[in-house]
């Protein structure tokens, strides 16, 4: 028996999205082409952008489509970027979280490291989110006219919590500052009322909601500050170059609309399991101790770390009973590395390195989470007998 419970890396196509990318992938024509073909092509993916755009609240003409999440947010980072540097300004300040997405973090740490930009760090409190009087504190720091923009999550990657993006943008406009909002992980299960909270820029995904890998949208809105985005290369769109993919605009926008429709229905769905889920691993075994806050929080995610284990090793045997899950840490070159947002959160680097991230689905079962629970105890008993990498053994010898 397999069960996916991983949808927050990315979510299975449901089959009737399935059905109407295989037939718009059937279609001929690039859509910047004059001829009938590419126009026809244009035509299905600009009502696919105002179906999107709709959704939102926006014009079509404040979303550009991009290949994903990673790339929209590092189009506005770097774009907005450049073009105050264009501006004169020749080291602008972003301000973020140290417990962001890693395409944010890369980006910025990119443009810090190449002498192109300054980043402060605001804290997170407890549950990863903003703290509200230390980002007040950094926008204070600098003169309005330097700072880039507040760069931020809606719902954390890792642990769900959901930022307070309204409070936030609310102190960004006081002072004339931009803000960008991550919200791959929060479309289509929140709400987001872009114009309400008066945001600039927000980068969307369609994978996490049953559409392609392959395809996102980067919102700009009318009264975003100017960006030196994918110019060279055609032009096709508004802050971005290259062919333009018809077919993933119509799945996303399907999926979209089915995300939406459905909204209310499945987050209950996903709140009744993830509350099961999240309380039963809690219950199954000592240490066993959940992330993320403890109300505020998107429903699909439920992240847990393991007192005395490494998170990879959870991950490797509950992945030999046929459960799919992540981690929150990153490995390279085979050494475990403790997740950036616990750390940031203020776990210490040990117990940051026990992290399990579970993610639930449209798809999930009642029957997926009881297998969870079964093999839970044996897989953490498993887990620590097996210790810690850098921990010796009986005879002082250590793991790796």
């Amino acid at each position: 028996m397999s069960v996916y419970l991983d949808h927050a890396a990315t979510t299975p196509m449901p089959e009737n999205i399935r059905d109407t990318y295989t037939r718009a992938l059937a279609g001929v024509g690039n859509p910047s082409s004059i001829h009938q073909a590419g126009q026809d092509a244009r035509a299905h993916l600009e009502v696919a952008r105002g179906e999107i755009a709709g959704l939102l609240g926006l014009d079509p003409m404040e979303l550009v489509f991009t290949s994903g999440g990673t790339e929209s947010t590092n189009t506005w980072i770097k774009g907005r970027t450049f073009s105050m540097r264009k501006e004169g300004i020749q080291t602008p300040v972003w301000i973020s979280t140290a417990a962001e997405h890693h395409a944010t973090l890369d980006a910025l740490n990119w443009l810090e490291a190449h002498g192109l930009a300054r980043t402060h760090f605001v804290d997170v409190d407890r549950w990863g989110v903003c703290d509200l009087e230390s980002l007040e504190s950094a926008l204070d720091a600098y003169p309005a006219a330097e700072i880039a923009g507040v760069t931020t999550l809606v719902a954390n990657n890792e642990v769900g919590s959901i930022q307070p993006v309204e409070a936030i943008a609310a102190l960004a406009a006081t002072r004339g500052v931009s803000v960008h909002i991550d919200a791959i992980q929060a479309f289509g299960h929140v709400e987001l009322p872009i114009r309400q909270w008066g945001v600039h820029a927000v980068s969307i995904s369609a994978h996490k909601i049953g559409g392609p890998v392959g395809i996102g949208g980067l919102v700009v809105t009318r009264d975003a500050p100017a960006i030196e985005g994918l110019h060279h290369g055609g032009g096709q769109q508004l802050h971005r170059s290259g062919t333009l993919d018809a077919a993933g605009a119509v799945a996303f926008a399907h999926a979209a609309r089915l995300a939406e429709s459905t909204r209310l229905e499945r987050e209950a769905h996903l709140q009744r399991l993830s509350g099961r889920l999240r309380e039963g691993l809690v219950g199954a075994s000592q240490g066993v101790t959940p992330s993320g806050h403890p109300t505020h929080r998107v429903n699909h995610i439920v992240h847990i770390t393991v007192d005395g284990v490494e998170g990879d090793v959870l991950l490797y045997l509950l992945d030999a009973q046929g459960i799919r899950v992540s981690t929150g840490s990153a490995c390279q070159a085979g050494v475990p590395e403790p997740s950036h947002v616990l750390v940031a959160m203020g776990l210490s680097e040990q117990s940051a390195r026990g992290a399990l991230r579970f993610s639930v689905g449209a798809q999930t079962t009642d029957a997926d989470i009881d297998r969870v629970l079964e093999v839970f105890p044996g897989v953490v008993a498993a887990a620590r007998e097996a210790g810690m990498a850098d921990a010796p053994n009986p005879d002082g010898v250590f793991a790796q």
